[in-house]
C-alpha cells in the first residue's frame, strides 16, 4: 500500500521513522512519499521536502515565511492528490497538519491517520472538532490522552505505547560502561557523584534555565555539575554560561549521563520522562517570563494540572514543578536536597515512578501502530467496495476538485482557516507548550 507520511520536525522524523521500519514488517509492499528528514530517508521511499523547510517557531518567523508555509502546504495538498495514496499519516505538528488533514478529509476519499496527537488537552481544544471531523484514527502515545478523547469527548483513539519508554528500556539492556570509565572518558571525578543538568534544546530555554540550574547545584560542593549538551547547541554558546563555573559539558551522550547521575535539574520536557525511566531522581525547572501571570493561567486558562509528563502521566504529583513564581535558586535547591540519597523524599519518588512506568505499559509503540494501521486500511479496502485511494462520495462533495483532475489551490489569503493563528504555524505544540 502507499503511505504518505508528514511530519515537520526532528523528533517527528525519528518517530516517523520507525513506524516505516514497523509497517515494512507488516506490509512487504509498502511504498513511502513523505515531508520528512535524514532519519525517514534511511528508510526507503521518497522525501519530497525536508522537514527544514517547514520548521518556524514564533509569531514573527512565521509572519516572515508565511508566503513559504503557504507555499509547502499548497504543494503537500496538491502533491498528495497526484500520488494517490490510501493513507495519510499525519506527525504531530498540529498547525501545518490539521489543514492538510482539513483538506484530504474534504476533497478526497482518503483517510487520515494521526500519529501522536496534538497537545489539546493542554491547550487550544477547540481543535477537537477539526479532528474529530477530519481525523479518521487518532494514534497516542501519552495514555492519558484516553480519558481525554474518548470520556469528555466522546473520540474513540488508539494508545499504541511510549516510544521513549521503548528507547529507554532497549539502551539500559545494552549499556555497560562502568562509572568509572565514563568518567574517564569524559575527564570527570570518579570519586564525585554527578548531578545532571538538561536545560533544554533551545537556546532561548538554556538562557533562561541554565544559570539558575548551576547557581543551585553548586551549592552541593559533594556532587560535580555535568551539563547534556544538544545536538543544535554550539560549544561556544554554552561557554557563555558555564565559563567560570566546574560545570563540565557531555555531548549527545544523555542516556550515558543518566544512567551515571544520581540526581539531575530538568527543564519540562521529553527529558522528563526519560530522566524518570532511568530512576534518577529530579527537580523539574522552567522558567516563564511574568511569573504571576503565569501562574495565574494555570489556574484559570491552562487545562492541566501539571507541566511534567511525569506528573501528567501518574495523575499526581510526583516531581517538584519549579515555574513561574516558583523559580528560585532557593526553592531548587531545597526541593534538589530532598532527594538526595538517603532522603525518604528520594524513595517516594522513585515509587512514584514504578508507577508512572505501569501506566505506560510495554507495548512497542510504532510496531503496535504500524498493526492497527495495516489492518484498519486492509479492512477499509475490503469494506468500502472501491478504488483503494478514491471514494465517490468525496467527488459528489466537490465536482470542482475530484481527486483525479489537476488540483488547483485557492490564493494564498484563502489557503487557511481564519480561525486559525498565525503563530499556529510554527512548529509543532511541543514548543509551545513546554516541552514533552
Amino acid at each position: 500500500m502507499r503511505y504518505y507520511i508528514v511530519v515537520g520536525e526532528a523528533s517527528g522524523d525519528l518517530h516517523a521513522s520507525r513506524l516505516m521500519e514497523a509497517l515494512k514488517k507488516v506490509d512487504p509492499d509498502a511504498d513511502f512519499r513523505y515531508f520528512g528528514g535524514d532519519n525517514m530517508k534511511a528508510e526507503g521511499g521518497t522525501c519530497v521536502k525536508h522537514y527544514k523547510e517547514l520548521a518556524y517557531m514564533g509569531f514573527v518567523p512565521v509572519l516572515l515565511h508565511l508566503r513559504t508555509i503557504l507555499k509547502n502546504m499548497s504543494f503537500c495538498k496538491k502533491d498528495i492528490v497526484e500520488w494517490k495514496p490510501n493513507v495519510v499519516i499525519l506527525v504531530d505538528y498540529p498547525g501545518f497538519n490539521l489543514n492538510i488533514a482539513k483538506f484530504v478529509h474534504a476533497k478526497t476519499g482518503i483517510p487520515v491517520y494521526y500519529y501522536i496527537s496534538p497537545k489539546i488537552w493542554a491547550w487550544k481544544e477547540w481543535r477537537i472538532k477539526t479532528i474529530k471531523r477530519d481525523v479518521k484514527e487518532m494514534f497516542s502515545i501519552l495514555p492519558f490522552e484516553v480519558s481525554f478523547y474518548e470520556k469528555k469527548h466522546h473520540y474513540p483513539i488508539h494508545y499504541v505505547g511510549n516510544p521513549t519508554a521503548q528507547e529507554v528500556a532497549e539502551f539500559r539492556n545494552g549499556y555497560d560502561q562502568s562509572y568509572e570509565s565514563f568518567c574517564q572518558e569524559y575527564q570527570l571525578d570518579a570519586y564525585k557523584p554527578v548531578i545532571a543538568l538538561l536545560a533544554g534544546s533551545r537556546k532561548q530555554e538554556i538562557k533562561d534555565n541554565l544559570p539558575v540550574m548551576i547557581e543551585a547545584a553548586s551549592r552541593f560542593e559533594d556532587y560535580q555539575m555535568v551539563l547534556a549538551g544538544a545536538p543544535s547547541i554550539s560549544d561556544s554558546y554554552y561557554q557563555k554560561w558555564i565559563k567560570g563555573t566546574n560545570v563540565k559539558l557531555v555531548r549527545n551522550r544523555t542516556y550515558p549521563l543518566l544512567m551515571h547521575s544520581t540526581v539531575a535539574l530538568v527543564t519540562s520536557g521529553t527529558a522528563t520522562l526519560e530522566t524518570a525511566l532511568f530512576d534518577v531522581p529530579q527537580v523539574v525547572c522552567y522558567e516563564t517570563p511574568l511569573p504571576k501571570l503565569v501562574r495565574f493561567a494555570f489556574r484559570h486558562v491552562i487545562h492541566v494540572k501539571f507541566i511534567s509528563l511525569v506528573n501528567l502521566v501518574a495523575d499526581r504529583k510526583v516531581v517538584p514543578e519549579m515555574l513561574a513564581d516558583q523559580f528560585t535558586v532557593d526553592g531548587i535547591a531545597s526541593e534538589l536536597r530532598k532527594i538526595l540519597p538517603g532522603h525518604p523524599e528520594r524513595d517516594k519518588m522513585l515509587a512514584g515512578y514504578l508507577d508512572m512506568h505501569h501506566r505506560l505499559g510495554n507495548q512497542i509503540a510504532p510496531e503496535q501502530a504500524a498493526g492497527i494501521m495495516y489492518d484498519l486500511l486492509q479492512a477499509y479496502k475490503l469494506g468500502a467496495g472501491l478504488p483503494h485511494h478514491i471514494s465517490d462520495k468525496s467527488q459528489d462533495q466537490d465536482n470542482e476538485n475530484p481527486i483525479g483532475q489537476e488540483y488547483k489551490d485557492p490564493p494564498y489569503e484563502n489557503n487557511i482557516d481564519s480561525s486559525t493563528p498565525m503563530n499556529d504555524y510554527s512548529s509543532s505544540d511541543r514548543d509551545s507548550f513546554p516541552k514533552e
